[in-house]
């Protein structure tokens, strides 16, 4: 009779276990950027590492979305579930799309503000790793959530200063000794680096959007 009970009770999904899957993929992209950066190991290897995480992510957010349609009830509000996701999957797009310019332009060496933000990248990809299993339990959690989301949006502060320390150096370079397509490869670089630290403080805004709604 109980089981009869329990199949008649709306689905729910585990959403939370969807989430810390694409924070593990999300994590192992940070490691192999900041790899790649670094000049360590096989940059092949790296650069596959990061186009492979990034479709795994995708498959994530598939059954993520697949889930959203089928689950009657949910921890949060439907639209919560899939802002935070597609936050998520930005980051790992990002970091993809470095990649790819790095694979493109054949960049092998890189500037210290590079490597420097190819490390907070790892950092902030922790920090979120640490937050989503709080929130499991947002209301007993908010706090320790608020300081985590708290440290990302500083990470994205420093990133800017990398960025903008990075490019006056390349421009100096450039100055001393015009390079105009080393320049314009270092622009690139740099452009989408930064645009991997705004994607995880948007994670971080969303966090914070819970945990204002649930705290």
């Amino acid at each position: 009779m109980f089981g009869w009970f329990q199949r008649l009770l709306p689905k729910s999904g585990d959403f939370f276990a969807l989430f810390e899957r694409h924070a593990a993929k999300m994590g192992e992209a940070a490691d192999a950027l900041v790899a790649l950066t670094a000049g360590e190991g096989d940059r092949a290897a790296h650069l596959r590492t990061i186009h492979d995480r990034e479709h795994a992510c995708d498959e994530v957010i598939r059954e993520t979305l697949h889930e959203v349609r089928q689950t009657f009830l949910a921890p949060f509000d439907r639209g919560a579930i899939t802002s935070l996701i597609g936050a998520m999957d930005d980051t790992v797009d990002e970091m993809n799309s470095t990649a790819t310019a790095i694979d493109l332009f054949e960049v092998a060496s890189f500037d210290p503000q590079m490597r420097d933000i190819a490390l907070l990248t790892r950092d902030a990809s922790r920090l979120i790793a640490e937050a989503l299993p709080l929130l499991r339990d947002v209301e007993r959690n908010g706090h320790r959530l608020h300081e985590l989301t708290g440290r990302i949006v500083q990470l994205e502060g420093q990133v800017d200063g990398l960025h903008d320390a990075g490019m006056k150096a390349a421009f100096l370079a450039q100055k001393a000794k015009p390079d105009p397509l080393a320049f314009m490869v270092s622009r690139e670089i740099y452009k989408h680096l930064e645009r991997i630290a705004d994607a995880f403080e948007d994670v971080a805004n969303e966090i914070d959007s819970l945990v204002i709604d649930h705290a």
